[in-house]
């Protein structure tokens, strides 16, 4: 083999070389993960360019002592740098995958709820996604949640393929999501991130808890779907796997064995003795209650609140710092940013909670506190106490009223003297307003409820902030408000510019 032909060779060889070496980098790139053909031609192609280079570099150094192979070979490592570079930043980007989310709710986030529940996850758990057209979105939303826990799977099936498996899970169209964890199932209608954390969070309870929630003194309803109803928040329990049941305490006798969490949402009248001991008698065995006592009644519960060291105020909170008319309330609706150290309210920091006509509930001996006892919702420093909604100016009076901060409720845990792993938890609000259907949906306040109601029910995992809704950001014009701007836009805009076009022309004529 003559020179030159040798040299051919070797060029060839090496221009073979680099042509694999890019066509498994480049399938690799595409496929995103390192299979089989890839690395064969990333291997081959890597042999072949340390060959020619081995077998040639007599020729190499010599050709690279010229100066155009000298300006050349600048150029050319220059390329394999940048080349190098982007793999770095691609390699780097597929190990340690980070999004950057810049919209004000974070909507294309995941939310402190779902990387809670899915990274915490002990099993296994599938989503099956019954579909012909592979969705996208829902790739990308899947492809978040297996990044938050290695038991975490998701895979999409086209039903016409595989109708066996669509008739294991009961699939009836196209498009239905299965979410399994052992022999549970959920089967869901829609994708979004608030229905798929649910759906994890059903699969993987070992038991599902029942809330009751008492009627008979003018409480509010968890069916009713006016303002002042309790629907919105009812549907939000049912969506995190639990049940949900009212009982009336006088015709039943007594509060039912499987009631979990016992809830009282704002009684217009107060209890009979014999409820009252009813509650003291549950919380004594261990129970876990919430009570939401709104103002300008006498719930009848002193024998209650005496054990648990809780005071509950004559009165109403006044804010008078003015912040809530940027949100449409007025002074009767405390707002509260202020919150107390308990997992129940963890991360709100920053967050605003709302309560319409709420009254004080505080420790009662501020000595006799213990660790467990914590004030949760505390005013600014602008609110005040009044004695009724009867007076004639909303003022501060020094005499009869009290200056905030002021504390709106309290939580408790007692543990059990004969077995310390058993515990009755007991949470007291000066206000039932603020998770009605009005109420619920503004800034934190459903979250709070929820909170509440997980830390009672020993459902800690659960605890978080939930997934967010998009605020409604669309500008409202008048009929003369859009007149005008067609005017501004079609005529008066382009006018101003045709005339300042002229003027210019004019200028330099």
């Amino acid at each position: 083999m003559t020179t030159w032909n040798r040299q051919e060779g070797l060029r060839l060889v090496a221009t073979l070389g680099a042509a694999m070496l890019l066509a498994g980098y480049f399938r690799y790139f595409l496929q995103g993960e390192l299979l089989l053909l890839a690395k064969i031609l990333l291997i081959a192609g890597a042999v072949f360019v340390l060959a020619a280079g081995a077998f040639g570099y007599r020729d190499l150094f010599g050709f690279f002592r010229k100066p155009t192979a000298q300006q050349g070979s600048n150029t050319f490592v220059l390329v394999i740098a940048v080349v190098a570079i982007l793999g770095l930043i691609n390699y780097l980007g597929y190990r340690h995958h980070k999004r950057v989310d810049l919209t004000s709710e974070k909507l294309f986030s995941l939310s402190d709820q779902t990387k809670k529940i899915v990274g915490g996850l002990t099993q296994d758990v599938d989503v099956i996604n019954f579909n012909k057209t592979p969705d996208a979105d829902l790739k990308d939303r899947m492809a978040e949640y297996s990044n938050l826990s290695r038991r975490f799977h998701f895979r999409q099936v086209d039903p016409q393929e595989k109708p066996e498996l669509a008739h294991q899970y009961n699939v009836t169209r196209v498009g239905q999501t299965v979410v399994t964890a052992g022999s549970r199932k959920e089967t869901l209608q829609d994708t979004t991130e608030q229905d798929i954390t649910n759906a994890v969070v059903k699969v993987t309870r070992s038991k599902e808890k029942t809330l009751c929630f008492v009627e008979g003194h003018g409480e509010k309803s968890i069916t009713a779907t006016d303002n002042d109803g309790y629907s919105n928040i009812n549907q939000s329990l049912k969506n995190e796997g639990y049940q949900t049941k009212s009982i009336n305490l006088v015709s039943a006798g007594s509060i039912p064995p499987e009631c979990d969490v016992v809830i009282d949402p704002g009684p217009k009248q107060g209890l009979f003795p014999q409820e009252g001991q009813m509650l003291e008698k549950y919380l004594d065995s261990n129970g876990k209650a919430l009570l939401m006592i709104d103002p300008e009644m006498d719930p009848n519960l002193d024998a209650v609140m005496g054990p648990w060291n809780i005071e509950i105020g004559k009165n109403i909170v006044v804010d008078a710092s003015g912040v809530g008319r940027m949100f449409g309330t007025g002074p009767a609706v405390p707002l509260v940013v202020d919150y107390g150290t308990s997992p129940i309210t963890k991360g709100f920091n920053g967050s605003m909670t709302f309560f319409p006509l709420a009254r004080t509930v505080s420790t009662a001996d501020k000595n006799k506190t213990t660790p467990d006892d914590v004030e949760l919702l505390k005013t600014s420093s602008r609110s005040f106490t009044i004695p009724n909604l009867k007076t004639k100016e909303v003022k501060y009076d020094p005499k009869t009223d009290t200056l905030g901060p002021l504390s709106l409720a309290v939580t408790g845990e007692r543990k059990n003297p004969a077995d310390a792993t058993q515990f009755s938890r007991l949470i007291t609000v000066g206000d039932s307003d603020f998770a009605t259907n009005q109420w619920s949906n503004l800034q934190r306040n459903g979250d709070l409820f929820m909170n509440m109601v997980n830390w009672l029910s020993e459902d800690e995992n659960l605890i978080s902030i939930r997934p967010k809704n998009p605020t409604n950001r669309r500008v409202t014009f008048t009929e003369t408000q859009q007149r005008l701007l067609s005017w501004f836009s079609m005529l008066l805009l382009p006018g101003i510019v045709i005339i300042a076009g002229v003027y210019i022309w004019w200028k330099r004529r």
